[in-house]
């Protein structure tokens, strides 16, 4: 697996995918719709699978000693790698705004346990849905991608608004109590992201497996 990592950062890996990983820095950024880091992290994983593409790695990846399955299993790594390192790079400046502007965001979620629980849903849909879809051809890059941000797109908007609703201001604290409140959802979008992972690497495998390089 880790060599299987190692090919995808090394060879595979578009070069702006190293700048939405940074763009976690946007949770410092005053009145600003945290939401929105999702998606660089989603844009990140689609210029790599397209500059894959265009580059021929995946039928490259196809003449490795390795199966089918591993080709996806490559780029389904290299997608928890963008998206993981996006989440922990935000922490430390989701710290720095808790101290430097504790004034709260006006425009929707806090940088707090819940959003980062929500985020972790988000991008388990995504991959859910974009991975079988591109694997089926290996080559249509675009419409799975356009596919997998719909739901995306409402999962963003939906943990934006739902601070608003009366009854789930909790979601939006920062405080002791309230953060302990939101460790469920944290947990809870944890097990989606790891179970959707695996649910995308089986269901991408098998319709790989069914392509005709």
């Amino acid at each position: 697996m880790s060599d299987l990592l190692r090919k995808e950062l090394r060879l595979a890996a578009h070069p702006s995918m190293y700048i939405f990983i940074a763009l976690g820095a946007l949770v410092l950024v005053p009145a600003y719709p945290y939401g929105m880091v999702f998606f660089f992290a989603m844009l990140g994983v689609f210029q790599s699978i397209m500059y894959a593409r265009e580059t021929r790695d995946i039928y490259f990846t196809a003449l490795l000693p390795v199966r089918k399955r591993d080709a996806v299993k490559a780029k389904l790594l290299l997608a928890a790698f963008v998206q993981l390192a996006q989440l922990l790079f935000s922490v430390p400046f989701a710290f720095l705004r808790t101290l430097y502007l504790p004034s709260g965001n006006p425009v929707g979620i806090e940088a707090n346990a819940a959003y980062y629980g929500f985020g972790l849903m988000i991008f388990g849909a995504f991959n859910l849905i974009f991975f079988p879809l591109f694997f089926k051809t290996a080559y249509k890059a675009g419409a799975a991608f356009l596919a997998a941000l719909i739901p995306a797109a409402i999962g963003i908007f939906a943990m934006e608004a739902a601070v608003h609703v009366p009854g789930l201001e909790w979601l939006d604290g920062l405080s002791p109590e309230l953060l302990a409140r939101q460790l469920p959802v944290l947990l809870a979008g944890a097990a989606v992201y790891a179970g959707s992972w695996f649910g995308a690497l089986a269901a991408a495998g098998r319709r790989f497996e069914r392509v005709n390089l």
